[in-house]
């Protein structure tokens, strides 16, 4: 055998091996990587873009895939940074991000549809509002249900800065909401 035939015979198996690590990872966080990206992007199309950015640049690092600790964190870094990065290309190009609204149930009624959907916008808008610093957390950390743990290395600061962080996000939107569609009762709004 020519050591050619040598070379080639041992690169494959661990070409393959990369490749192989890098299904697993798309099969296993694809779902995350998408929900990061359209916490950030808040567009189903730029997000489903970002979240194909994201594995781009892993397979550009693949090789670093197999060295690292969690990749799921990894993973959600750099979906963080991918969908930030292209949140700013957009706000340059000032081309504005186009929300596509999903189709309600036929079970629900229309007026419990848009009143949901009412809900739904005001909670977004009230959310869009909060500083960066305390909105981050609180999506990642409520919305997009990822750990407090997970949450810190994303954004590069403390587990208890998360959680204090997401606590205060939480309280202003409870006093926005209150002051907007008035504080609650047991059976619902006061009147």
């Amino acid at each position: 055998m020519t050591a050619t035939a040598t070379m080639a015979s041992e690169v494959l198996p661990l070409a393959q091996e990369e490749e192989d690590r890098l299904e697993a990872a798309v099969r296993r966080h694809s779902r995350l990587v998408y929900r990061i990206a359209y916490s950030v992007l808040r567009d189903h199309r730029e997000a489903e873009d970002a979240t194909q950015d994201t594995f781009l640049r892993v397979l550009r690092y693949g090789k670093t895939l197999a060295r690292i600790d969690d990749p799921k964190a990894w993973l959600a870094r750099i979906a963080w940074r991918v969908a930030v990065e292209r949140r700013g290309k957009v706000a340059r190009m000032g081309v504005g991000l186009q929300q596509v609204d999903e189709l309600p149930s036929r079970t629900v009624g229309a007026d419990r549809v848009l009143l949901d959907q009412e809900r739904s916008a005001l909670l977004d808008r009230l959310i869009g509002t909060l500083p960066e610093q305390l909105r981050e957390p609180l999506v990642l950390s409520a919305l997009q249900e990822i750990s407090p743990r997970e949450v810190a290395a994303i954004l590069g600061i403390s587990e208890a800065a998360v959680r204090s962080r997401a606590f205060r996000a939480r309280q202003i939107l409870k006093e926005k909401l209150t002051g907007v569609i008035g504080p609650r009762t047991e059976y619902g709004p006061e009147k």
